[in-house]
């Protein structure tokens, strides 16, 4: 076990260190300790969510596109708290672009999940958003303790949801209003089942209308999507019918902007509780962090479902549905002292399974290079978590002796424009170097056309072991989306490298928010390696 000592020079982190063992921040979510949240209750890139009750457990799905393990499964019993505890995938391998060969999957991969539970089993969909289209269903009697396993393949369906009628039979809505009738058994579409544009649009939906989430009420079907009108807001719409294939009426169930930005609160889904409470887990855009879901109360009124609440607006701290349990989080700290990775990271696109170890040195995480690259863009084996809000700190600590000429390693906010703190092994020494840099990709392979590289500081080091760390702000105001980046090579006496970096969000490129990453890389040949001791993390939950 390792010991860490934290210095008061670091105003953000509060750490105490145990006499034997590790110590680190203790894990936050939205919960404020007295009985309330505060939103976004996920203040994190989750984007796309499907949420499920089954009893007083609940199940939660988000889209993390190019990483792996992919489609994180999240548990919770409060719908503040939440843990990862499964993925329904480790790597998906459909094309070569999955290892970086060919092509890159940035911004495609696993797209926006319906997740649902019948009759004991767990079933989700998801399209890659890749070629040849196609979507997978995946099934598991239990996503806390079983495995997922591939089920069936299906057609693409865009945005889609499973929805399963109370008279037995199941279908797939999805696109603009589309749904098609598939086989009870989920295995393909029923031949001569029901094929229809379920409504048509009206003059106001003259832009992007998608993201079906379908559920039965009182004998009424609802099918909710995310509206964005032309010079309007994202917004919550509801499609109403008695029967199925409609016809259907459409209200405006949420639109609202949310914490001082102008973007509006849309796309997700609503459930009820065991007490008969009904909530909505919608998401806004944030920019810089990503896509992150707000959890609010909905009130059924003139049987419309509506979201927000007696003003129709995101309520900023609310009651928690349910008092007293433990808080949790989806990004965390990591000793490395397990044989297994924690579910809290991800890689960038597949990895390389025998180019990392947590066993070949005990109590670290061994990054061996394994593919000679320009860029950190094309390297495999960069591991992830997710920033997040208000404010968040990572530190890792590095052991740089196994490191080759040639050999780049070291710690990022990386996006499709990143700020990048490198450990540049050279013939006279290892370089601590702070880069900005932005990728260019092809529209249609994702293959890394060039990468847009500004030096902003170099610094010569004279030791093996280096502490990196990023201070992340997502409040808004003139810090938002602002990186500071810092090293240290004591962990006692920080050194500020660069000046604030402004974190950005390009949907057109990776369409995710800002990680933090980790990686080691090479550039002339492989055989180098570096050892992370530890990647401390903490929410700062400041406004």
């Amino acid at each position: 076990m390792k010991k860490i000592l934290y210095s008061a020079l670091i105003p953000l982190l509060s750490i105490l260190s145990a006499c034997n063992g590790t110590s680190f921040p203790e894990e936050r979510s939205g919960d404020n300790g007295d009985g309330t949240f505060t939103n976004p209750v996920l203040w994190s890139d989750c984007p796309d969510p499907d949420l499920i009750r089954v009893e007083d457990d609940y199940y939660l799905v988000t889209t993390t596109m190019h990483l792996m393990p992919g489609a994180p499964i999240m548990h919770s019993k409060d719908l503040v708290n939440w843990e990862i505890v499964s993925y329904i995938f480790d790597k998906l391998e459909e094309t070569p672009s999955y290892d970086m060969e060919g092509g890159t999957v940035y911004g495609r991969g696993q797209w926006a999940t319906s997740l649902r539970y019948k009759d004991g089993r767990f079933y989700a969909y998801f399209t890659p958003n890749d070629q040849p289209p196609k979507g997978w269903v995946y099934s598991t009697t239990d996503p806390k303790t079983e495995k997922w396993e591939l089920y069936s393949v299906l057609p693409h369906f865009h945005d889609a949801s499973f929805f399963f009628d109370d008279n037995g039979k199941t279908y797939m809505v999805y696109g603009t209003g589309m749904i098609r009738e598939l086989k009870p058994d989920l295995t393909g579409v029923l031949e001569g089942g029901l094929d229809m544009q379920l409504f048509e649009r009206d003059s106001e939906e003259n832009s992007l209308l998608e993201g079906s989430r379908m559920i039965k009420k009182d004998g009424k079907y609802y099918l909710l999507m995310i509206s964005w009108p032309r010079g309007g807001i994202r917004r919550e719409v509801c499609y109403r019918a008695d029967r199925i294939e409609g016809p259907y009426e459409k209200k405006v169930i949420l639109e609202t902007p949310f914490g001082g930005l102008g973007a509006g609160v849309a796309q997700g889904t609503i459930f009820d509780d065991p007490q008969g409470n009904w909530y909505g887990f919608i998401f806004q855009d944030r920019d810089g962090l990503g896509r992150a879901p707000m959890l609010m109360p909905c009130t059924w009124i003139d049987g419309w479902p509506m979201l927000g609440d007696e003003n129709g607006k995101v309520p900023e701290i609310m009651q928690k549905p349910v008092q007293g349990q433990p808080v949790k989080g989806i990004t965390n700290s990591d000793g490395f002292d397990s044989p297994e990775l924690k579910l809290c990271w991800q890689w960038n696109h597949n990895p390389v399974d025998d180019a990392w170890s947590l066993t070949e040195r005990p109590g670290y995480l061994r990054l061996k290079t394994n593919k000679v690259s320009e860029t950190l863009y094309t390297a495999r084996n960069t591991l992830t978590q997710r920033m997040e809000g208000p404010q968040s700190t990572g530190t890792v600590a590095l052991d740089l002796k196994g490191m080759k000429v040639g050999d780049k390693a070291g710690f990022s906010a990386f996006n499709s424009d990143a700020a990048i703190m490198t450990v540049e092994c050279r013939k006279d020494g290892k370089y601590l170097v702070l880069t900005e840099e932005s990728v260019k990709l092809h529209p249609r392979t994702k293959a890394v056309l060039d990468v847009e590289k500004k030096v902003i500081e170099e610094i010569a080091l004279g030791k093996d072991r280096i502490y990196l760390r990023i201070d992340a702000d997502f409040r808004p105001g003139d810090t938002r989306d602002i990186a500071k980046l810092w090293y240290s090579l004591d962990n006692k006496k920080w050194n500020r490298i660069g000046n604030d970096y402004k974190m950005r969000f390009d949907w057109q490129r990776f369409f995710m928010g800002t990680k933090f990453a980790i990686f080691n890389y090479a550039t002339h040949e492989n055989g180098g390696y570096v050892d992370v001791d530890y990647f401390s993390y903490e929410k700062i939950n400041n406004q």
